[in-house]
């Protein structure tokens, strides 16, 4: 609205109203003014101030005020004067009581042009002699009164009654305003805060820095002296303190009590928000001590609920009589609620931690049997190719130099053996593969002699096509010959007629040495390909099922691995793939 418009409107409502003479000019200015703080300030205390000086201006009074009603002790309360004595700071005035409390009473302004033949006057100044006093109106209920005061006699008259009736009503629509917006901007700051708050408490893993931090969001979310956290144990019907948090943080103090000897106990049982303004006078058996010592006066209790039952209650302090408002009581409630959400989160992660040690111990204990049944599938072809040595080594079929060979390979084996029984001793220990530069013409060969006999056996001749001889890996010895061993096994129960097997290398684009072995077997049924690689899968009865998923695991720890290429009827192909060791 335009300053014009506003002063024809003005204009429009004084006459009509009453108001003429010399303040008219004056009124309009002051009118405007006052409805001008709404846009200049956010601040109430600023605006009662503004609003003063306005009437002092108009009316050229000696003194004035604005009390406000307080809804807690029902008292109004001056909070901004002019031309008041010192005696007068912080006076409280009882509704119903003098000029000021009558109209507070009654929501009607009153003229007194003569304060002492009123007989509703009480002397706050002895130097008052004329008086007029209109309500401030909030939603058609007082909640504050605009007083003028005159050291002279019929110092106003019904005209500035009413215009300072047109003050007060825009006074009250300029408080209105501004409390509003205050309000507003307090809920936009509890909402950040409360979010922040529920990041804080949601992040916590253990109930007790759960709880910590509850209470220290509740003193800064409600403003209060201390704030305090009871959880209930249901089986022995107490309430236990786990937090307390003043001005200086955490209090160690120790509190047990019975709901029913406290009012926390109304608020658990009745699963419901309870309020006390003095905790002074009432039979409390809470915090005796502290109560007494930090003057508390006034507490607020609310129940931290979860699925329908109360688990605990999140109680505040202030060291003044306070009645706990709207907003205060949603707070307070949504903090609470947060609370348990957070308590029994942190509980089940508890019992989860538990469930999941307990879950490693008895995969500790499977994996133990996973590994002596690997140990025992991995010592016994060792001790085959021992024994099979051994008996060409004893019948004496062999010349001088393959026997010395063949002992070769016995001792060999039998360090073989040796690190699989420190793998045992070494259980839940990483150990890590023992890698040496080896050339894979020479592994090809070494394993050749490995099954030689047990291929005479199973009438299966080996094929070693050309190997390149300066191709080079980094590897365990004793590893990747189980691992081809596994696979040379496999392929031999696959002919149990008889047949041919193959090994040959190759060279893959990014440089990797591929080792293909090749059998002349009945293949891999087409419902087991895709899981030959399971533990415990086998289609040979004699077998156990490990033989494939250790030689995966074998070549995985090579950064390498193994693949099935090709099975069917005229054979099945696998694929070793290896990467060169550094030159």
């Amino acid at each position: 609205m335009s300053r014009g418009s506003f002063r024809s409107m003005v204009w429009r409502v004084t006459t009509e109203s009453g108001v003429s003479g010399q303040r008219d000019g004056r009124a309009l200015d002051a009118l405007y003014r006052v409805s001008s703080l709404v846009g200049e300030t956010e601040d109430p205390a600023v605006a009662l101030e503004g609003i003063l000086d306005e009437v002092m201006r108009t009316f050229d009074a000696n003194s004035a005020s604005i009390a406000l009603l307080d809804p807690t002790s029902v008292k109004l309360l001056i909070e901004v004067e002019r031309g008041f004595s010192e005696d007068t700071k912080g006076f409280e005035l009882p509704v119903g009581k003098g000029i000021t409390g009558w109209v507070a009473l009654h929501g009607e302004a009153v003229l007194a042009p003569k304060v002492a033949e009123d007989p509703r006057y009480f002397p706050l100044n002895p130097d008052v002699k004329s008086e007029m006093c209109a309500p401030l109106m909030e939603r058609g209920r007082p909640i504050g009164v605009l007083n003028v005061d005159s050291f002279l006699e019929k110092a106003f008259n019904d005209s500035d009654l009413r215009l300072l009736c047109l003050l007060a009503n825009e006074a009250g629509r300029v408080l209105e305003n501004t409390w509003l917006i205050r309000q507003l901007r307090r809920k936009a700051e509890q909402l950040q805060s409360f979010v922040q708050a529920g990041h804080e408490v949601a992040g916590k893993r253990e109930v007790e820095e759960v709880l910590r931090t509850i209470g220290r969001e509740a003193l800064e979310l409600m403003g209060c002296r201390f704030s305090a956290l009871f959880l209930y144990d249901s089986e022995e019907d107490l309430l236990r303190l786990h937090s307390l948090r003043g001005p200086d943080g955490s209090l160690d103090l120790n509190e047990t009590l019975r709901p029913s000897d406290s009012i926390l106990g109304s608020a658990l049982r009745g699963l419901r928000q309870v309020q006390e303004s003095d905790l002074c006078r009432t039979e409390e058996h809470h915090f005796t001590q502290l109560i007494r010592d930090e003057n508390l006066r006034s507490m607020l209790a609310t129940p931290l609920v979860y699925e329908k039952k109360a688990i605990g209650v999140l109680s505040v302090y202030l060291d003044k009589a306070h009645r706990f408002n709207d907003d205060e009581l949603l707070v307070a409630r949504a903090l609470a609620d947060l609370g348990a959400l957070a308590i029994e989160n942190a509980r089940l992660y508890g019992i989860v931690l538990d469930t999941e040690e307990n879950l490693r111990k008895s995969e500790r204990l499977t994996t133990l049997g996973m590994l002596a049944a690997e140990i025992a599938h991995e010592i016994r072809n060792p001790l085959m190719v021992l024994r099979l040595l051994f008996d060409s080594v004893r019948t004496g079929v062999e010349t001088d130099g393959e026997a010395e060979k063949d002992l070769s390979v016995i001792r060999e084996k039998l360090d073989h053996l040796e690190q699989i029984a420190g793998r045992i001793l070494d259980f839940g220990k990483n150990r890590e593969a023992v890698r040496t530069d080896l050339f894979l013409a020479e592994l090809l060969d070494d394993v050749s002699r490995l099954v030689r006999i047990k291929m005479v056996l199973s009438k299966v001749e080996l094929e070693i096509e050309s190997v390149p001889p300066d191709l080079v890996v980094s590897a365990d010895k004793g590893q990747l010959q189980q691992a081809m061993l596994n696979l040379i096994l496999n392929a031999l129960a696959a002919m149990p007629e008889g047949g041919s097997l193959s090994m040959s290398i190759d060279l893959s684009s990014e440089g990797k040495a591929m080792i293909y072995i090749k059998d002349s077997g009945r293949g891999i049924s087409e419902d087991m390909q895709s899981r030959i690689f399971e533990t415990f899968l086998t289609g040979n009865s004699e077998g156990v099922g490990l033989g494939l998923a250790i030689s995966k695991r074998i070549l995985r720890s090579h950064e390498g691995n193994l693949e099935l290429v090709d099975t069917g009827a005229e054979g099945t192909i696998f694929r070793l793939t290896l990467p060169l060791a550094d030159s």
